[in-house]
């Protein structure tokens, strides 16, 4: 049986109007559990202020400008929408991003804007032997090649 024009035309006006989208699903949060636990954590409240810094975070006064992946990578969000990117290049590691607008999930390129915000909280984590992961001391260098388009 074949569709008249009119019902057609009603089923891609319905189809549109309900959301009928070519976009691809949200990827999954990642979830990383950190070998330290401290009470309050990037994107908590504290008498209704947001909390955007911790214990090993560094801040970078970003004013709007991007930052950019220092190596081939992924990147993804945690539940607090902080970007997380790790990389076979450096498999031992995971970096931090809170404070980014737009970011750009999934694969990254090296130098590819994965975002852009107003002050930038970064942590360089390391995998631990019994699979959490310690907020360390990060590289000057991997900031730099975050901060600076390759």
């Amino acid at each position: 049986m074949l569709f008249s024009p009119i019902l057609l035309i009603f089923i891609v006006l319905i189809c549109c109007l309900s959301g009928c989208s070519t976009s691809q699903p949200s990827p999954p949060l990642a979830e990383i559990k950190l070998y330290q636990n401290w009470e309050l954590q990037a994107g908590d409240r504290v008498a209704g202020y947001e909390v955007t810094g911790g214990l090993g975070d560094i801040s970078i006064a970003l004013q709007g400008r991007s930052i950019y992946a220092p190596f081939n990578g992924d990147t993804q969000l945690d539940q607090r929408r902080c970007l997380y990117f790790d990389s076979p290049e450096v498999p031992s590691y995971k970096f931090r991003f809170c404070g980014i607008q737009s970011p750009k999930l999934g694969k990254v390129h090296q130098g590819e804007t994965i975002g852009s915000g107003e002050t930038l909280q970064f942590a360089a984590l390391r995998k631990q032997p019994n699979g959490t992961w310690a907020i360390v001391e990060p590289s000057k260098t991997i900031l730099e090649k975050t901060l600076k388009a390759s």
